[in-house]
């Protein structure tokens, strides 16, 4: 699918944004790690999510402690 227009996001069961937030803030280190690494992945492709992937990579590395 090329653009998102026609998605209900409504109907589509998603968590009010000030539950996620709270919901992020249950990640354990481990998982943090791994959206880390999934995050890093994804920049390092040319790709147009790259960028953004690259940016919450750097937001993410910058909030929790160096992994194994």
């Amino acid at each position: 699918m090329d653009n998102y227009d026609s998605l209900d996001l409504d109907a589509a069961g998603f968590a009010p944004g000030e539950l996620t937030a709270e919901r992020l803030a249950l990640l354990t280190l481990d998982e943090a790690h791994d959206l880390l690494r999934l995050l890093q992945a994804t920049a390092g492709e040319d790709g147009p999510l790259s960028p953004e992937a690259d940016r919450w990579a750097q937001e993410l590395a910058a909030r929790i402690p160096p992994g194994s």
